[in-house]
């Protein structure tokens, strides 16, 4: 990075995060305490205001604002496929900031670099399959989540018979995919819960609000500890790991090379969904622990099997 970069990027580190010391200035631009303390004398030279604080490090001064940003071709092209993806996933009320903000950025770009970052925008896509981002459900979780209102949810778990109801605090809402996934405390388990929002049957915002707790720092699902969930090791043939690479549960630990192949390492957070996930690969997977789960797979692959023993008889057609 050349001087004048790293004098702008000084400056806007400065406007973002408030006062910081030259220490934290050098680490993040990979110089020297001395050439931060040279860059800072060289900003204040060219009139930009900057204050000294003894003991704590250096902040603009109150009212000091840089002039708008200037883009290249590349970054306001990210920025508009950015805005375009959130704006096809989230609510109608989030929906028409996201058009306002794109329409905006679009509109300050100089008129020799908008042709420019526009081929640059079409040569790459974001497709979004069904998300359902119209559902009202998407709309209260994030409000309760605005407000720290408890949620009641009706909510139909994977393989229960009947939903249930829960009492939710709600943390934050995650997009993995084409879906969304409510965090949360829930109070019926007392544990933090993540929950499918095309499964909550109900959603209603109660009165009642919570006071953020250690108990509510809930990370996305990829992000959740599951070191406290038994194991289960599955061998891949060959020449089906490419394939079986690309969809993953995020309940992958880790893929260990041993003599009899490849072998992927799963926490078993939910029994009947990895069993299902599994079973559609088929012969090209063998459960090896534990136990419990290869036996459950044999007897699920025997009861399929049986089922389709015998031919189902076909219509006799009219003559």
């Amino acid at each position: 990075m050349n001087r004048t970069d790293r004098l702008m990027g000084i400056l806007l580190e400065l406007q973002a995060r408030g006062e910081l010391r030259a220490e934290d200035l050098a680490a993040t631009f990979e110089v020297s305490v001395r050439t931060v303390y040279r860059d800072l004398d060289a900003l204040g030279e060219t009139g930009v205001p900057i204050v000294a604080t003894p003991g704590k490090g250096y902040h603009l001064m109150e009212g000091y604002f840089l002039p708008p940003v200037s883009f290249t071709a590349d970054e306001a092209a990210l920025l508009l496929l950015g805005g375009e993806l959130v704006r096809d996933r989230v609510d109608p009320l989030l929906r028409q900031a996201a058009e306002d903000a794109i329409r905006k950025l679009a509109g300050v770009l100089p008129a020799d670099r908008r042709a420019e970052t526009e081929r640059r925008r079409q040569g790459m896509v974001f497709a979004s399959r069904g998300n359902r981002a119209d559902d009202r459900r998407l709309v209260l979780a994030r409000r309760a989540i605005d407000e720290r209102r408890v949620v009641r949810l009706l909510y139909h778990a994977l393989h229960r018979g009947q939903p249930e109801p829960r009492d939710v605090e709600p943390i934050r809402l995650v997009n993995l995919g084409d879906a969304w996934f409510l965090t949360g405390y829930c109070r019926l388990r007392q544990d933090a819960r993540i929950f499918r929002l095309d499964r909550i049957d109900r959603l209603e915002v109660l009165d009642e609000r919570y006071i953020p707790t250690a108990r509510h720092a809930v990370g996305p699902p990829h992000e959740r500890d599951l070191g406290s969930y038994p194991e289960a090791r599955v061998r891949v043939d060959r020449d089906a790991i490419r394939w079986f690479r690309e969809r993953q549960p995020d309940t992958l630990l880790r893929e260990d090379r041993e003599a009899g192949g490849l072998v992927f390492v799963y926490a078993v957070r939910d029994e009947l969904q990895l069993l299902t996930w599994l079973l559609s690969w088929g012969s090209a997977i063998e459960v090896l622990a534990p136990d419990w789960l290869r036996t459950r797979l044999a007897d699920e692959a025997r009861a399929v099997t049986a089922r389709h023993a015998v031919p189902v008889a076909s219509p006799v057609p009219a003559t």
